[in-house]
């Protein structure tokens, strides 16, 4: 199973929004990214929402610490604005996977191009 965790950084501190980022919560992020794991999740798709629509990169400070604190995969959501974008998610973000909309919506990034440059990067992909 899947768990989505929608959050924001707010005065240095991510916490865990609901109903797509509108509404707020006292709750940590990792706090409850631990707590998802605990409870049987087997991946945790983690949107920021500081970062998503900004075509700006992946929230890959907050990606590292999820992935360096779990044992489960973490797919990177939100932020997604070129091929380098990727390319860091997985380097820095330490994301195993990644997530985006709108760049592959309206062809801004071609999807068989990121896959080569992902390969050429040496991260793994299915071409």
């Amino acid at each position: 199973m899947v768990v989505a965790i929608d959050a924001k950084q707010v005065d240095g501190q991510w916490k865990v929004h609901l109903a797509g980022g509108s509404i707020p919560t006292d709750i940590d992020l990792f706090e409850w990214a631990k707590e998802v794991e605990t409870r049987g999740a087997g991946e945790i798709l983690f949107t920021s929402m500081n970062h998503d629509g900004t075509k700006n990169g992946f929230a890959n400070e907050a990606l590292a610490k999820l992935s360096e604190s779990l044992n489960i995969p973490i797919i990177a959501s939100g932020g997604a604005g070129n091929v380098q974008h990727f390319i860091d998610t997985f380097e820095i973000g330490k994301s195993d996977a990644a997530l985006a909309a709108s760049v592959f919506h309206f062809g801004e990034i071609p999807i068989p191009e990121l896959k080569k440059e992902l390969k050429a990067n040496n991260i793994e992909v299915r071409l």
